[in-house]
């Protein structure tokens, strides 16, 4: 079994750009982005995502577009006359992707093998694009453990449906396992920046990252339920006494891969119910919107504290959105229409 559990991350460095643990990579004549519908070969990448240094997920494209417009408002950023903001991956039919100033809003689907897919692109994206020390964050939602609905968990930790506290899948026929470890002076930081008039409460605890949305997560309301409602409430309660707070299904994916590329990363969810009195969802649609504003309220203080301590150069290099297709961000028309074939043939045969 192959596993990487127990391994230190070097110092970081905030001027470093995100390096890659895939020397391949660098010996491809173009690199296609395939989910994102961009390559190293058509386009400039380090002209049009250069300057990000803040990288926000969410599950739902319509989710993403909203937190782009709403993080525009946050920051300050004015786009042009006469423009608006660009899809930059609708051509991928896949995920969706914002960008303002240095912060990309991008969907990642719903489950571990979404997120998965997406991460590697987005960090070679940024390898490409030679960011320099960018933060990713996953803003999302989940069932409380204990936690009432409407309150927010930051996760320090993710586990999987079996509290293990790594990431294992098969890889050349071999088990790999990779730590689900998130950055805690971030979390920590993160909680610091809830107020007493919030209408939420902030926790910082584990999360557990399941596969599955019904039997994987104990719901007794699944097509399929071999236990009794006090087998789900024993196994609930013993994981809360095991510092567990809420369940989703991406969190440990995400944390494993952003801490093996040495990328500071935090998740952050709110809570839709508290699974130990319920799995339905009762709250009603304005409820929920409002809900799913909190972890982006949150993520904005924090963004909006690092863009007024960092130097000048970050407020003023807070360029206009690119579009794929303007001039001055294509490197080749020929690249770029193999590109665009290459997504959309692998996106339709998936």
């Amino acid at each position: 079994m192959s596993s990487e559990a127990g391994t230190t991350q070097e110092p970081r460095d905030e001027e470093a750009p995100v390096r890659l643990r895939n020397p391949h990579v660098a010996e491809m004549k173009s690199d296609i982005l395939y989910h994102l519908a961009l390559g190293s070969g058509s386009h400039d990448l380090q002209a049009m995502f250069g300057d990000v240094k803040f990288v926000c997920m969410g599950g739902t494209p319509r989710r993403m577009k909203q937190f782009a417009h709403f993080i525009m408002g946050e920051i300050g950023f004015e786009l042009p006359t006469g423009t608006q903001l660009l899809d930059i991956s609708q051509l991928s039919y896949r995920y969706s992707m914002y960008k303002v100033g240095p912060v990309i809003s991008v969907s990642h689907g719903m489950g571990i093998p979404s997120v998965g897919i997406l991460l590697h692109e987005m960090i070679k994206l940024m390898y490409h694009a030679k960011a320099k020390n960018p933060t990713f964050f996953r803003l999302g939602t989940c069932g409380g453990i204990g936690i009432e609905g409407g309150n927010l968990v930051i996760t320090e930790s993710a586990v999987d449906g079996m509290m293990r506290p790594f990431l294992e899948q098969p890889v050349l026929g071999e088990l790999q396992q990779r730590e689900g470890i998130l950055d805690k002076e971030l979390a920590d930081e993160l909680k610091t920046l809830s107020k007493p008039d919030d209408p939420w409460s902030t926790h910082v605890g584990r999360t557990m990252c399941t596969t599955d949305f019904y039997e994987g997560q104990g719901r007794l309301d699944g097509a399929f339920c071999d236990y009794t409602e006090r087998d789900k409430l024993d196994f609930l309660e013993n994981i809360h006494k095991q510092g567990i707070l809420n369940m989703e299904m991406e969190s440990l994916m995400f944390a494993a891969l952003c801490h093996h590329a040495g990328i500071r990363a935090g998740v952050i969810c709110v809570t839709l119910l508290d699974r130990l009195k319920g799995d339905q969802v009762s709250a009603d649609k304005k409820t929920l919107n409002e809900w799913q504003e909190y972890p982006q309220r949150l993520v904005a203080r924090y963004i909006r504290r690092r863009m007024k301590e960092a130097s000048p150069s970050l407020t003023q290099s807070v360029h206009h959105p690119l579009s794929p297709g303007e001039s001055g961000v294509i490197r080749s028309i020929s690249q770029l229409n193999l590109t665009r074939q290459t997504s959309e043939q692998v996106n339709s045969c998936e």
